[in-house]
């Protein structure tokens, strides 16, 4: 997961100062010192961790800070709001021309993610209401165009391609004129990458910018490649001047040095963050939210979004007047199941609530919740409705349709009557009701922990 290593020290550090009622100036600097390590260690280069480090001295270092009630709590706060400030301040989003199509240019080195990104990207653009057309200016890589069209057929979003020409330009102005046609109000362009920054990638960019003007230029970079990934994108920024930066593989074991420094060397914004291997794992980067990550404090807003946008509206209130009339079934537990799943893995989900990540050892297995699937699906209707026909007989049965073990099932059956009963004493209280209706995001924007 993205931070891992940055973020459990930061936490750590922060808990150590956040309790104590009287800091002293050497409490701070031996806090300054530990903060520097971790920025140091995550790859974080080393002038901004220098300019980083001096800043919260400066503000933490004040009478009304040391003298004040809760001085360690002010420190943090400090620590949160410069790091907020170092990711950017605040969300930089696209900007569509009132004109369409706005043509977005997506840039980078091979290996970076550069097509998948387009995809998630035209895929994030369509829930905005608006209709992307892909388009394949990667005429060198082999299969470039058909890994582009495959991944456009998945989203069923359409891409324009020309096996025929080499000449990208051509390619792009072609593009337009279709995506005017067909009324496509957004255009993707994903470009050819090499291995490392030359002269002729660089020319052949120079040249779809001057001919096509692109309303937005992004770089996409590789978050695992730490360093490199800041190096990559302030020789992309000098030589064609991008307008923001999409970072992938945040999911990835990366040390987040990328993160935290590529919007202070290059002064553009990170627009997006590519945080999964699903089509769907993309999400607008919030400097606020992301800093709240990594210090631990949770982004309960991301939850919620990601519950809107996964559940459907229907289904729960369905499912809520299913529920007042009789017990929760394995076919009402399933339904659920599968919309939570939507919001992406339960692991990442877990490390976005408030308190989670000072839980050692918090591990959630997403392949668990596939073996549910299974026992389930393996079911018949009748034994959905009613777990208490589950004999020895019947469970070796769905064991073995489910390639699972009856001792599987007996863990699972036990934890699903439990969550039956708790359900029930739950709707007796009316507290059920008060779920469904779901919580207010605006109840969450001051949330502290």
């Amino acid at each position: 997961m993205a931070f891992e290593g940055l973020s459990s020290r930061l936490q750590e550090i922060t808990r150590k100062i956040r309790g104590k009622s009287r800091i002293t100036e050497s409490d701070l600097k031996e806090m300054l010192r530990e903060v520097k390590l971790a920025l140091l260690e995550a790859d974080v280069n080393y002038k901004i961790v220098k300019e980083f480090i001096l800043s919260i001295q400066e503000k933490a270092l004040g009478e009304e800070v040391l003298k004040s009630l809760t001085p360690g709590q002010q420190v943090v706060k400090i620590v949160k709001d410069e790091m907020i400030e170092l990711l950017g301040g605040t969300e930089s989003k696209i900007n569509f021309t009132p004109n369409p199509p706005t043509i977005i240019m997506l840039v980078g080195l091979q290996g970076s993610g550069k097509t998948t990104t387009a995809g998630k990207l035209a895929n994030l653009i369509r829930k905005q209401g608006k209709k992307p057309l892909l388009v394949a200016c990667d005429v060198y890589r082999p299969a470039a165009i058909k890994q582009l069209q495959v991944v456009g057929a998945q989203l069923n979003i359409p891409v324009f391609a020309n096996e025929q020409s080499k000449d990208v330009v051509h390619i792009a102005k072609q593009a337009v004129n279709v995506a005017i046609s067909k009324l496509n109000d957004v255009i993707i362009l994903d470009t050819a990458g090499r291995l490392h920054i030359d002269e002729e990638l660089m020319q052949e960019l120079k040249n779809l910018k001057s001919n096509i003007k692109p309303h937005e230029i992004l770089l996409v970079v590789d978050s695992m490649t730490g360093q490199d990934a800041v190096n990559v994108s302030e020789s992309f920024n000098e030589a064609l001047g991008i307008d923001g930066v999409v970072l992938t593989k945040l999911d990835g074991d990366t040390r987040g040095g990328a993160a935290l420094s590529v919007k202070k060397v290059t002064g553009k914004p990170i627009k997006f963050a590519a945080t999964g291997e699903k089509l769907s794992d993309i999400e607008v980067f919030h400097p606020d939210r992301m800093t709240s990550r990594i210090l631990g404090m949770g982004d309960m807003l991301s939850v919620i979004e990601k519950a809107e946008e996964a559940f459907d509206l229907e289904e729960a209130e369905k499912l809520e007047k299913q529920l007042k009339k009789k017990e929760l079934d394995l076919d009402d537990y399933l339904a659920q199941l599968r919309q939570v799943k939507k919001m992406g893995s339960f692991s990442s989900l877990l490390k976005m609530i408030p308190g989670m990540n000072q839980i050692k050892d918090l591990k959630v297995d997403d392949k668990e919740f596939e073996k549910i699937e299974a026992m389930i699906c393996s079911m018949t209707k009748s034994e959905k409705r009613d777990t208490r026909l589950l004999n020895a007989s019947r469970r070796q049965r769905i064991a073995k349709g489910s390639g699972t073990t009856v001792q599987d099932i007996n863990k699972f059956i036990k934890s699903f009557e439990m969550t039956q009963k708790m359900m029930k004493q739950m709707q007796n209280k009316g507290t059920m009701k008060k779920m469904m209706k779901g919580i207010n995001p605006d109840d969450l924007k001051n949330f502290k922990i």
